[in-house]
């Protein structure tokens, strides 16, 4: 680059020359005409120059590289000949060479020749040896060189199939783009992207092969080139295409003007993309999904910017592809936070960082507490307390379901058998524990509950497993073998949420099922007594618009289950109303907040104490804190 120091002279050069620093010394001398017809002749440009800067004395190849008799260019200034006092540090590098202080000075600069084209020298100033004072010049005519350094640097910078700047001149431009030089001169000082991939073109390779996927590829990038041509700004400037690999695209918008600038970029490329491509014949359509960002550029790293554009182009292709989402920091942060929690659900199983709480189910005839329902509680200790349907779906998917269900069990049977061995007097109370589907695959659900109910000594009976509908009802191989193993046990088996899936009532006989558990959605349909009358006007509104059909469906369905033999919970009971209507229809078991929220082990222990002998029932309320 103009006015770069670079490394010591090439050697090379100055052999072809034949000529020692000594030679030129005594080239300047009248009494040393065969060393000066060397010095004129020689095929590197050179001349002499005397300790104030002035040249002595210039070969003739220094002439013909300058377009200039070297006779004429006596008495000039060295520096201005080759440029060197263009900027600070090459000229600061200069008079320290002519001074002494420093032995060479070599950089590259660009002059006009002698045809008048501009070209690329490299120029070398060092002392002259021996008692001849003064320095030699050398210019060494290097634009082929660049030429081709140029060219290779092209070939490693752009995409072959696109001819799209690539991923590593991409990333140059965006490092370049945020840097501080970049906006303390002026302008917004902010940075936009747009990232996007093609959707499905893996089906296009896949089925017509990758010359076609490659035309495509290609035809792509000139929509693409052709929308950030006609969205330039007068002072934004052209936005930058590059190919990133694969069917992966970025236009990078140095010195945005704001996210408006970078929509209205999103949508001009996903209407260029809408207009169906004619490949040899084909007639091919393709959409595009695209991830925007904007943002300042001052506290932004090239990192954190991809990493934002590839979360944001995932969004877009979770929302339902072929649109474009922007960057959200909330819902980033809420992505960081599950991503925190995936990472750390696994140790926090041997850390002891969970919990049960019990929910009380009640006999709606009698009030009594017949089981509780076990519901796993996090301790976090960044994010606090947190309820299942937060790390649930997450254990699920990594198979951390697998070791935290077989906790939950335990703790919970053991837990059973406690407050059966603290109150003799009263009939035992079941516990009834969630199991995901999940566990029934990837683990020996039958193996672990037998060997938890040996180690606690809970009766079979006394534990319920609670799957969703979904699961159940689609049983078919290893888990109905497995729920049928367990129901052979004498484990009950409930259906939970049951009534918001599709189901096969006719197969629901044929299952090992004893428990059906209505979804809290239809209790909620029922209307509430009383209410209008009230001064809650939302709780009016909402008493008004429920429908009898809840009432109605749920009727049918206990109906329908007792005929199956099948009892039924009513979850989600809330008021006094919700519970004698769900009386009336010949419900089993209800539970809800109506009688207790899931508390501490210590506070079933006392509802259970409060019933007395023989009357254990709990009354609204009685369990809420």
């Amino acid at each position: 680059m103009n006015g770069t120091s670079e490394g010591p002279a090439h050697a090379a050069d100055l052999d072809r020359s034949a000529v020692t620093d000594r030679d030129i010394g005594l080239a300047g001398r009248t009494d040393a005409p065969a060393y000066r017809e060397v010095f004129t002749a020689a095929p590197l440009a050179m001349a002499v120059v005397d300790p104030e800067g002035l040249v002595v004395s210039a070969n003739d190849t220094l002439g013909a590289l300058l377009g200039a008799d070297p006779a004429a260019l006596a008495g000039c200034a060295a520096a201005d000949l080759v440029d060197l006092a263009s900027d600070a540090g090459t000229w600061h590098a200069y008079r320290e060479v002519l001074a002494g202080r420093q032995p060479r000075l070599r950089c590259t600069r660009r002059l006009k020749g002698a045809d008048g084209h501009s070209l690329w020298a490299q120029v070398t100033v060092a002392p002259l040896t021996g008692e001849t004072p003064g320095l030699l010049l050398s210019v060494s005519d290097i634009s082929a060189r660049r030429e081709l350094q140029a060219r290779l640097r092209h070939l490693q910078m752009h995409d072959p199939v696109t001819r799209l700047p690539n991923r590593a001149l991409f990333f140059e431009r965006l490092t370049a783009a945020l840097e501080a030089e970049s906006y303390e001169r002026g302008g917004s000082g902010r940075v936009g992207l747009c990232y996007l991939d093609l959707d499905g073109f893996k089906a296009v390779n896949d089925t017509l092969g990758h010359r076609v996927g490659d035309r495509l590829l290609a035809a792509v990038a000139e929509r693409l080139t052709r929308c950030a041509e006609e969205a330039a700004g007068a002072r934004a400037g052209v936005p930058l295409v590059a190919r990133l690999g694969g069917d992966e695209f970025a236009l990078l918008v140095e010195d945005s003007t704001g996210t408006d600038q970078l929509a209205d970029l999103a949508e001009s490329v996903l209407a260029a993309l809408q207009e169906p491509f004619e490949l040899s014949g084909r007639r091919l359509s393709v959409t595009a999904s695209v991830g925007v960002v904007e943002r300042h550029t001052a506290g932004t790293t090239p990192t954190a910017l991809m990493q934002a554009a590839d979360t944001t182009l995932y969004w877009a292709k979770a929302d339902g592809r072929a649109r474009w989402t922007l960057f959200d920091p909330e819902r980033n942060a809420t992505r960081m936070t599950r991503q925190a929690l995936a990472a750390t659900l696994r140790p926090a199983i041997d850390r002891g960082e969970f919990a049960l709480e019990y929910q009380p189910l009640v006999g709606m005839d009698d009030g009594r507490v017949r089981g509780v329902e076990a519901l796993i509680r996090w301790n976090h200790p960044q994010f606090g307390v947190l309820a299942p349907n937060r790390f649930i779906a997450l254990a699920e998917e990594d198979g951390s379901i697998v070791p935290l269900g077989r906790w939950i069990l335990r703790t919970a049977c053991r837990q059973a058998r406690r407050w059966q061995l603290d109150h003799p007097g009263e009939p035992p109370i079941f516990v009834s524990v969630n199991v995901a589907v999940r566990q029934v695959w990837d683990s020996d659900l039958v193996a672990d509950v037998a060997a938890t109910l040996e180690d606690t000594g809970l009766a079979p009976h006394l534990l319920q497993l609670e799957l969703t509908e979904s699961a159940v009802m689609g049983s078919a191989g290893r888990p109905l073998q497995v729920l049928k193993a367990l129901s052979d046990m004498g484990v009950r088996i409930a259906i939970d949420d049951f009534g918001t899936g599709y189901s096969n009532l006719a197969y629901l006989s044929r299952l090992p099922v004893s428990v059906l558990k209505l979804d809290g959605a239809f209790v909620r349909g029922f209307q509430y007594a009383g209410v209008a009358d009230t001064a809650d006007a939302a709780a009016a509104s909402e008493a008004a618009a429920a429908s009898p059909a809840d009432e109605v469906i749920v009727e049918a369905m206990v109906q329908l289950a007792h005929r199956l033999g099948l009892t039924v919970t009513a979850e989600c009971v809330e008021t006094s109303d919700q519970a004698s209507r769900l009386r009336r229809i010949g419900c089993d078991t209800g539970q809800g907040w109506l009688y207790s929220r899931p508390v501490a082990p210590d506070r079933i222990s006392a509802l259970l104490d409060s019933a007395g002998p023989g009357t254990a029932g709990v009354q609204a309320g009685v369990g809420n804190p």
